[in-house]
């Protein structure tokens, strides 16, 4: 709360000012508790005020007649609306690093919080709002981060939410994602990263049914895929991107994409690599083992991955095959806002797809393409051309003339 000033008027200070003396004097404390409970209160105030007011108007609306008091009333309530949203806008870098850092006044500070969703409409909300909103059968509060609410929007993660109409909580901001983490849990519902692999959805005994036979009859892909990226990660063109593959498996969250990388339960989120990557002294060592294993989920129902499977069985040395799933994976791993540390290996493979599609030789050598001439050069030689052409035809003429002589 650096942004509050103010004069604290005490008669129990000691006359005798110093320093020293005032850092260890026991009033200071309670004074300094004392404070930071009178602002959380008047803040708690202020976004209690917007949100009833909000309420009020919603039922001033449905009602058609009304007295002028209440007519005074609805104004005066107009020009106090929109005080917290102001606040927030201005010092919720403040609240959060709060929540963060100050376990004793964690839970209040968590009443004040306001976030994105997938159902806000671009606006943020509170998560008592959240919770009124959750469907019945839901047991945690989803969250996913990123760089912008339009980067999150298209996030191959949040496909089979936006299906199963699940409020996700959206997370622009670098300090949201440490917050929510702090916090854990929020009137006994946990906080669930969707972009982590422990993600758990509601599922019906036949839906499980068809999962265990799709798992089984897509086992020769994955266990292939698998040996592929472990090669490529440890020995391969990503050997120093720090990239560690702990598994290949179905996935239950997606519905369009054909692949998408998650990270493990304890491992960081892409936005908290970078994150971490712009700190001016950090411990690459340290990164590189929270940055957790990373996981390939695939989704069984796409075309590009039944392709796969058919290759894969038939033969597992196709280079075709081995190469789509390579590119499959590097271009998940930038979808999911993670970094590759050497995209030229990426790039070429791109390239060699492209050269394919166009039915041209990747492999072919390049040659020096010969430039055409510009037309003045052209009519000038042609000039040259017929000039010499008249002096050959003279000295020819001259010939006979001579002999004759």
């Amino acid at each position: 709360m650096n942004f509050v000033r103010g004069v604290v008027d005490s008669d129990d200070l000691p006359l005798n000012v110093s320093r020293e003396q005032l850092q260890q004097n026991k009033i200071m404390k309670v004074i300094s508790k004392k404070l930071v409970r009178k602002v959380l209160e008047l803040m708690k105030k202020l976004a209690k005020d917007e949100e009833s007011g909000g309420d009020d108007e919603e039922e001033e609306k449905e009602e058609e007649e009304k007295e002028d008091k209440e007519k005074e009333e609805k104004k005066e309530k107009k020009e106090e609306d929109g005080l917290w949203t102001k606040f927030w806008k201005e010092f919720n870098k403040n609240l959060k690093m709060g929540c963060y850092e100050d376990d004793s006044n964690r839970s209040k500070l968590s009443k004040l919080l306001r976030f994105y969703t997938t159902k806000s409409d671009g606006k943020e909300i509170s998560l008592d709002k959240y919770l009124d909103r959750m469907q019945e059968s839901q047991e945690s509060i989803y969250y996913m981060s990123g760089d912008s609410l339009e980067i999150m929007k298209k996030a191959p993660a949040l496909q089979i939410f936006e299906k199963k109409d699940l409020e996700v909580l959206m997370l622009p901001d670098h300090l949201d994602e440490p917050c929510l983490q702090k916090l854990a849990d929020y009137e006994g519902k946990k906080f669930v990263s969707i972009q982590k692999a422990d993600v758990k959805l509601d599922e019906t005994e036949e839906e499980k049914k068809r999962f265990t036979k799709l798992k089984d009859m897509y086992k020769p892909l994955t266990d292939w895929w698998k040996k592929k990226l472990t090669d490529l990660t440890e020995s391969g063109a990503m050997k120093d991107a720090g990239v560690k593959i702990e598994k290949v498996e179905l996935s239950k969250r997606l519905t369009n994409s054909p692949v998408v990388v998650v990270t493990s339960q304890f491992g960081y989120s892409a936005q908290q690599e970078k994150v971490m990557k712009s700190q001016a002294f950090q411990n690459k060592e340290q990164l590189s083992m929270m940055a957790g294993r990373k996981t390939l989920e695939v989704n069984p129902s796409h075309p590009i991955i039944v392709d796969l499977l058919a290759k894969v069985k038939a033969s597992e040395s196709d280079e075709a095959a081995g190469n789509t799933a390579e590119v499959l994976f590097q271009t998940a791993i930038i979808e999911s806002g993670y970094e590759i540390a050497d995209p030229s290996a990426l790039v070429k493979r791109i390239y060699s797809m492209m050269s394919k599609e166009l039915g041209v030789d990747p492999d072919a050598p390049l040659k020096e393409v010969e430039v055409p001439e510009d037309e003045e050069e052209a009519e000038e030689e042609e000039a040259k051309d017929d000039a010499s052409d008249d002096s050959e035809d003279d000295e020819e003429k001259e010939k006979p003339e001579k002999d004759e002589v």
